[in-house]
């Protein structure tokens, strides 16, 4: 039976107790996706919202999530701590990990690959800071494998010794209220993933379209 991971992190949260909120490591990939989790979440938890996204490309359009990320933090209320924190763009992380699936189309094995790159390192800091959970933000798009990601990080639990946050938060209206929460912030609000590869299938399809409009 396929599991509902939202149900689960219902039944998690309802089973903390008064006192110092849990600490989690947050991976983050932008604001916008970023803007509802956080909401959410930091009634909860105390979170340090983590950007690492060697897949991005290029550098600029990195900078410029990390800064509206940064930007977010800071203006948005939270009912507990959100801390921010920047890793170093390193994009030859992405292409060592994703190499031989360049071909594979979006959604496949190679955005699995860039999901557990992203929240291997996750996993791998909140072990280190003595974090109580991790997790990611990825699972709010509804382009994103929610049952992929919350298995990977399952896996990544077990390998680092960290719990993992179970999480499908495009559930609850979760995307519709990241959309109305971008607007209330002005939000930049990218049109593809972020990897070269995500860019160029976004052009191609936007060529396609206007190629048939123009035949229209």
């Amino acid at each position: 039976m396929k599991r509902n991971y939202q149900k689960e992190l219902d039944a998690l949260i309802e089973g903390i107790g008064e006192g110092e909120p849990p600490r989690l490591f947050l991976h983050s990939c932008c604001a916008p996706c970023s803007s509802y989790v956080l909401e959410y979440l930091s009634q909860y938890f105390s979170i340090t919202d983590f950007y690492y996204n060697p897949n991005i490309s290029p550098e600029e359009e990195y900078r410029r999530r990390a800064r509206e990320l940064e930007r977010l933090i800071g203006e948005m209320p939270a009912a507990n701590p959100v801390r921010f924190e920047e890793a170093p763009y390193e994009p030859g992380e992405f292409l060592r990990a994703v190499r031989g699936l360049e071909d594979i189309p979006e959604g496949g094995e190679r955005c699995f690959a860039c999901y557990r790159l992203r929240m291997r390192e996750a996993a791998r800091r909140a072990r280190d800071g003595g974090y109580d959970w991790f997790a990611t933000t990825l699972s709010i798009s509804p382009l994103k494998n929610a049952e992929k990601i919350n298995e990977i990080g399952e896996e990544l639990a077990e390998e680092y010794g960290v719990k993992h946050l179970p999480n499908d938060f495009k559930k609850k209206n979760g995307y519709l209220r990241s959309v109305e929460l971008s607007r209330v912030y002005g939000l930049y609000r990218q049109d593809y993933c972020g990897c070269a590869f995500s860019r160029a299938e976004r052009e191609r399809a936007a060529a396609a379209h206007s190629i048939s409009h123009k035949e229209d």
